[in-house]
């Protein structure tokens, strides 16, 4: 298989909300903000390029989330940080020659709309949302498909409330609750956090050339967040995401294998590495995959 990072919309977020109870002093450094204390976060998606079976002219396109997209009013657009007009996630797959009628599968970690906003059609002022992948089978996790039917108060506008039955109507969607996707098949399996939101949905790929690749979705958003106590102001219980952090990070290292990054504006992948303190932190940063 082959492996890509996609580039989708882009944000500005409060740099406050993003690193939690991380003094500005300290995440400043890594990040540094705007004039409205905002920071520029990516919404990265990843691209599998499986290899064809024989007979078969290509082999799948399995698209890990999104991102944002541009299914936002324009006052929604301006509130969320969202900085282009234009449906960025298309162009970026037009540049391999896949249009959306090509992607075979999309995975999602969870249904906050900066993972899965991506998946409608670009904002029209009186039209309803539809899909832009008309072909694609979905996966999503059981628990996070539910949260995002029925959210809490707490999270209620994190989630796209027409999307779920979008998904449903299209008889093409997998709700998971194990380690394995039917869908998927042997190289994709599953950990589950609820850290972040419940069920949240963490792929671990295998047959890719450099080594297993892990997409962490928002229990690890970026390089800066690898450090265990930096956890986001957004995070459910961020006390149970440290220690569910911690467990999946070890694990990558001890297996020399990748974490993907979905928002970290610099680095879309890196692997891990722990010093004699026991801290943790990203090595071998790439700017992109592919």
């Amino acid at each position: 298989m082959q492996i890509y990072s996609m580039e989708g919309n882009t944000q500005r977020l409060d740099g406050g909300a993003m690193f939690g109870n991380c003094p500005r002093a300290v995440w400043e450094k890594w990040i540094p903000p705007d004039e409205r204390n905002r920071i520029p976060l990516a919404c990265r998606c990843l691209l599998v390029q499986e290899d064809p079976e024989p007979g078969k002219a290509r082999g799948r396109n399995v698209l890990f989330e999104s991102g944002v997209g541009v299914f936002f009013e324009p006052k929604l657009r301006e509130r969320f940080g969202v900085q282009e007009d234009r449906h960025v996630l298309l162009e970026s797959l037009a540049k391999l020659g896949v249009a959306a009628p090509d992607i075979d599968v999309v995975v999602l970690s969870h249904m906050h709309f900066d993972h899965v906003g991506g998946l409608l059609t670009a904002y029209r002022e009186g039209a309803s949302h539809e899909l832009v992948f008309p072909n694609a089978s979905y996966v999503v996790s059981e628990r996070a498909f539910a949260r995002a039917k029925s959210p809490h108060s707490r999270d209620r506008a994190s989630f796209i409330p027409e999307l779920p039955a979008l998904l449903e109507k299209t008889g093409r969607l997998e709700i998971v609750s194990g380690t394995r996707s039917t869908i998927l098949g042997p190289h994709y399996s599953f950990t589950f956090s609820d850290g972040h939101t419940p069920g949240l949905m963490l792929t671990r790929i295998e047959g890719w050339s450099a080594g297993p690749i892990t997409f962490l979705g928002d229990l690890v958003p970026g390089a800066p967040w690898v450090h265990l106590p930096i956890t986001m102001g957004y995070d459910r219980y961020p006390e149970l995401l440290i220690e569910e952090k911690q467990t999946m990070l070890e694990r990558i290292r001890q297996e020399h294998g990748w974490a993907f990054f979905t928002h970290d504006p610099a680095t879309a992948a890196s692997r891990i590495e722990r010093d004699a303190n026991g801290k943790y932190s990203a090595i071998d940063k790439r700017t992109a995959l592919g």
